[in-house]
């Protein structure tokens, strides 16, 4: 026992003797050549042996580092591969596993513009655009001093558009109540009685039955109602329907991301299977995203001037839009519903609106998905404010779909796209990005309807249409700039045919008013046929 309990110290003294002979050896050289180094010709010698020897290092401690990088690799390689195999254990698996592995994952970032305006460069173009409102306004002002001989602007189109706002919010309250409590109470009892019910199956068919049929009607029809019983002004119609299709995605989300949850949990005998806390839900219906978290990440305090800087903003926003409006495309449409019709007058009114159309768009994107969103993250203290990529610099319209609206996409991609992979398959998968396609197509065009009162669906061709066809043309294997001017093009012509083509119509609707309502006369176009009177 003693005798190797010695051994270590031992090999220790061996060791120290060791390394005592070679540093006596290596002094003993160095004096015997320490003359010899005094030799120009000897030192150059020194100098190449020195070199040589510290190159032989560096070789040996640079492959030790490569095998030891190899090593790493290889065994990080054979995980990856255990990781694929399980999952590819069957189709079903496959679709959860590529589910989870892509779903939503919150950070604290800040929105891209936030820091492009740090640098005075872009700052300088934000400046131009408000110096163009000053130009609006100026312009508009001495178009009325000199009609109307006064300087007061009386907004009188913008009063019109939120008219009736007293009934906007009422229904909002009522539609807010319902996606507070019916949804939220509907899983909670799921959830607590599914492990404990004698038919679970039974239990989930009766209480999704119910749910399914208060959504349609809370959520589905009487928002539709509220529009059309009391003629809403477009502007508040825009609140209503945006509105509900906000709480139907929200209510849906939180849904979803929970029933699993239940589905595989393992509660032991005479517990309850927790659900997700009241005051998670609230706060998730007006935090801005529409993917439910249990929890989020916050920033740690809340910038009230930052708040009030955006709902400026949006302010801002609205007159500007109020501006474009009257300066650009109501002088341009308001009588061309009276004159005949031509394709010269077509093309050149498309061309004409693609300026305000430009603006138009501009202004959603700035005031909604920058201020509008920002505004609310920093009140709720939310710390992912990626609503929006820089889709400016899209090369494609495949990229440009996926960085517009990152709020929207994600619900998109989470809760159509990945749960049509996972029940078609992956061999299907360009009908799973057309059925994204064609939803999106519809609800935008089920919004404008609603919103302007008739049915035009050049939004729906557009999109579902010209924009599949584009996707597929202007992919992602296209870069370099002169595909982003390609795709800028395309935008401002877009804009322009939707501008020229929208306003075109809601000036025929009021110059040739139904004589006759039955469902062809409703569908149909006007300005298809609207002429002037003789």
């Amino acid at each position: 026992m003693n005798e190797c309990m010695d051994e270590p110290k031992v090999r220790e003294r061996k060791k120290q003797s060791k390394e005592n002979s070679m540093q006596n050896a290596a002094a003993n050289d160095s004096a015997d050549h320490g003359n010899d180094l005094d030799h120009p010709i000897a030192w150059k010698k020194h100098i190449e042996d020195m070199k040589v020897e510290l190159l032989d290092q560096f070789k040996g401690h640079l492959s030790e580092l490569l095998d030891k990088a190899a090593e790493e690799s290889i065994e990080s390689y054979s995980q990856y591969k255990q990781v694929t195999k399980s999952q590819e254990s069957g189709h079903r698996t496959r679709g959860k596993n590529i589910a989870a592995l892509k779903g939503k994952v919150f950070v604290n970032r800040c929105s891209i513009l936030d820091e492009l305006f740090e640098n005075p460069h872009i700052k300088t173009i934000h400046h131009m655009f408000i110096a163009l409102f000053i130009v609006f306004v100026v312009s508009t002002m001495a178009v009325e001093f000199i009609d109307e001989g006064r300087l007061i602007l009386e907004f009188d189109m913008l009063v019109y558009s939120f008219g009736n706002f007293p009934r906007v919010f009422v229904t909002w309250v009522c539609l807010f109540l319902y996606t507070l409590t019916v949804p939220y109470k509907a899983l909670d009892m799921w959830g607590s009685s599914y492990q404990l019910a004698r038919y679970p199956r039974l239990t989930t068919l009766v209480l999704g039955l119910v749910l399914v049929v208060c959504q349609v009607c809370v959520l589905g029809i009487y928002p539709i109602y509220t529009v059309l019983h009391y003629q809403l002004p477009p502007a508040s119609r825009f609140i209503v329907i945006l509105e509900q299709l906000r709480l139907v995605m929200k209510s849906y989300s939180y849904i979803r991301e929970n029933v699993p949850k239940v589905l595989k949990a393992k509660v032991s005998q005479g517990e309850v299977l927790q659900m997700p806390a009241f005051s998670c839900y609230l706060y998730f219906l007006f935090c801005p995203t529409l993917i439910y978290r249990d929890s989020y990440p916050r920033t740690p305090k809340i910038r009230w001037k930052y708040v009030a800087l955006n709902f400026a903003q949006v302010l801002g926003c609205l007159f500007y839009l109020y501006f474009i409006l009257v300066r650009l495309c109501i002088p341009v449409f308001t009588n061309m519903s009276k004159q005949p019709f031509s394709t010269k007058t077509l093309v050149l009114s498309i061309f004409n609106a693609t300026l305000p159309g430009t603006f138009i768009l501009l202004l959603f994107f700035y005031s909604f998905l920058h201020c509008w969103l920002n505004a609310f993250a920093e009140m709720l203290r939310f710390g992912d404010r990626m609503f929006y990529k820089d889709w400016w610099n899209s090369t494609s319209f495949a990229n440009y779909y996926r960085t517009w609206n990152v709020v929207v996409h994600d619900w998109l991609y989470n809760y159509t796209y990945t749960d049509l992979l996972w029940i078609l398959g992956k061999r299907f998968r360009v009908a799973a990005m057309l059925s994204v396609f064609i939803l999106s197509a519809v609800v935008h065009e089920y919004v404008l309807t609603l919103c302007l009162g008739y049915f035009y669906p050049v939004m729906f061709c557009l999109f579902a249409i010209l924009g599949v066809f584009f996707n597929f043309i202007f992919n992602d294997s296209r870069t370099g700039p002169g595909w982003n001017i390609m795709m800028w093009v395309f935008l401002f012509i877009g804009q322009g045919i939707q501008v020229c083509l929208y306003c075109q119509e809601w000036y025929a609707q009021i110059h040739c008013p139904v004589t006759e309502r039955h469902f062809w006369a409703l569908v149909t176009p006007r300005s298809w046929y609207c002429r002037p009177e003789a």
